[in-house]
């Protein structure tokens, strides 16, 4: 019985020392990389440690992410995807759902100083939008759309701009986002997360259950229309798939 106690004991030591290392190894990377540099083109190094690290913590929580639609994606083009925003795990499960896509992430500067992967996110074109300047945000704008046209990385942004944290219905919409589609000349794809709400208050000792779904694909032309147009026709989309969502759980319960 004894032997087998330090087996275990054994076991876990390695997995904490492989942990502690990585983590060390991911922070010596974050130290090379700027924290104001714009970077426009994606590190397939940084993204791989990035990715690795990221099912790594996913698989620790117990989340597991369940995809609908992904049919629906482009193939040959870069895109806009946009989504309902309700917890931390929204963007990590949305990663985890589409990583062969190459898909950054515009999010607010705060998620850029997240300890050991922060910074190295940068290299994975995800970008900080200041909302508080519209100056600024109108940089980000911009830069978003120019990756996605040179075949970078496609984008995923929050047209709420925060996280909802009742988890039901939308906040108002930031409808400039959607300028970048604009001036990428890209489709969007609409995209919800539920569930992810719940994550934090089960994890590690309960499995969690994300769904992430493809609603729809708006065309390149269409995408060219009026930002507010557009941003009533993706609240929409989202609010009757929350509806959807709701029916389903009344059923199931």
């Amino acid at each position: 019985m004894l032997t087998i106690l330090w087996v275990v004991l054994g076991i876990l030591g390695g997995i904490v020392a492989l942990v502690v290392l990585w983590l060390l190894f991911a922070w010596v990377l974050g130290l090379f990389v700027s924290k104001t540099k714009e970077y426009r083109t994606r590190n397939k190094f940084y993204c791989w440690v990035f990715n690795v690290s990221l099912f790594a913590a996913l698989m620790i929580a117990r989340v597991k992410v369940h995809v609908e639609g992904e049919e629906k994606l482009p193939k040959d083009v870069k895109f806009l995807m946009v989504s309902n925003h309700v917890s931390n795990f929204d963007s990590l499960a949305t990663s985890k759902a589409f990583v062969k896509y190459k898909i950054g992430v515009i999010s607010k500067p705060s998620n850029f100083k997240v300890p050991f992967f922060g910074r190295m996110t940068r290299r994975c074109c995800y970008y900080p939008i200041d909302r508080e300047n519209a100056r600024n945000a109108v940089k980000t704008i911009n830069l978003a759309a120019d990756v996605i046209k040179n075949d970078q990385s496609s984008i995923l942004v929050y047209p709420e701009g925060t996280r909802n944290k009742s988890a039901k219905g939308l906040l108002p919409f930031h409808n400039s986002v959607f300028k970048v589609a604009q001036k990428a000349a890209c489709p969007i794809v609409v995209i919800t997360v539920r569930n992810s709400e719940t994550v934090h208050k089960r994890t590690p000792f309960k499995r969690s259950h994300v769904y992430v779904k493809v609603l729809e694909v708006i065309s390149a032309e269409e995408a060219v229309t009026r930002t507010a147009d557009t941003g009533a026709r993706v609240e929409a989309l989202m609010r009757a798939d929350e509806e959807a969502w709701l029916a389903s759980k009344e059923v199931q319960s």
